[in-house]
């Protein structure tokens, strides 16, 4: 039992360093560069422009956006959201890590700022049966990462 332990322990903790190195070797889209958008644009707020669509784009500039600025567009928005889930509080292994131990309420609500009722449910999933909080929170993981 000791040994099973020290090999989960081992584990997550390689798991951390390769999340955190991983994390470290993002790099931007190829041809994605801010120059390519108006000042408008680029002066945006951030939840304006994550919904910002071509209609949108043409209301604002009064000229239309084309099939390739629309694909960079959606890039930069894509990258941009990829980039506020990398900026977590909790890294994933330690995520991981709390919904074996059966935290996986603790790490959701951390990560949810406690609003919502999804660490609800992971706390009562992990209080009637261990299994179904672990599963439950795995899944939920590709919502913060």
């Amino acid at each position: 039992m000791k040994k099973l332990i020290f090999t989960l322990l081992i584990s997550c903790f390689t798991f951390v360093g390769y999340a955190n190195h991983e994390a470290a070797s993002l790099q931007s889209p190829k041809g994605l560069n801010p120059s390519d958008f108006p000042a408008e644009i680029m002066n945006m707020d951030m939840d304006d422009f994550l919904s910002l669509t071509p209609k949108k784009y043409k209301e604002i500039t009064g000229e239309k956006l084309g099939v390739q600025n629309t694909l960079k567009l959606k890039a930069a928005q894509k990258m941009l959201k990829k980039q506020q889930k990398k900026d977590s509080d909790i890294s994933k292994g330690v995520y991981i890590l709390l919904a074996i131990l059966g935290l996986g309420f603790l790490a959701i609500g951390l990560l949810d700022d406690w609003e919502g009722n999804e660490w609800i449910i992971a706390l009562v999933l992990a209080i009637l049966c261990w299994i179904p909080g672990v599963i439950y929170a795995l899944v939920k993981m590709k919502d913060y990462y």
